[in-house]
């Protein structure tokens, strides 16, 4: 398997890092979605009013800064990509971390806002299957990952 694998310590210790990230993309999106409306506003102006009466230094500084956060939030996304996370759902702030129960690849399970990684998932259930990490899942988990330091 060439996807990194992860223990629960260090998996949290990445927590640190990644949470800045998190908060910054979140951002960058909240700037595209608003410089997004803004385009689509002025769009619509423009076949209204046949293009006339529209500021087209107004359209340009939006276009220019949906394009910027855009690339942004792309570059973002790939920084927490990068750290051998899986960036599930950028609107709650939800990540994943490939880690091995047994046999099988499971994600150990983070959201934002959350003091520390509590939850995993089979890998097929996703968000509404997570589960509370108990200590015999953890001692499991350490098991099938002996080259991980044990966190």
């Amino acid at each position: 398997m060439s996807e990194e694998i992860f223990d629960l310590g260090r998996a949290e210790r990445l927590l640190p890092q990644l949470e800045p990230l998190l908060r910054a993309a979140l951002e960058e999106k909240k700037r595209l979605t608003s410089f997004g409306k803004e385009l689509a506003r002025q769009i619509e102006r423009i076949i209204v009013l046949g293009g006339s009466q529209v500021d087209l230094e107004h359209f340009a500084r939006c276009k220019k800064g949906k394009d910027e956060s855009g690339a942004r939030l792309r570059q973002a996304a790939e920084e927490i990509e990068t750290l051998g996370c899986h960036l599930k759902d950028l609107d709650i702030g939800l990540v994943d971390f490939p880690c091995r129960l047994g046999e099988r690849e499971v994600y150990l399970c983070w959201k934002l806002g959350e003091p520390n990684i509590q939850y995993w998932h089979y890998v097929e259930e996703g968000f509404a299957g997570r589960k509370p990490l108990d200590e015999r899942t953890v001692k499991q988990m350490q098991r099938s990952c002996p080259h991980e330091p044990a966190g």
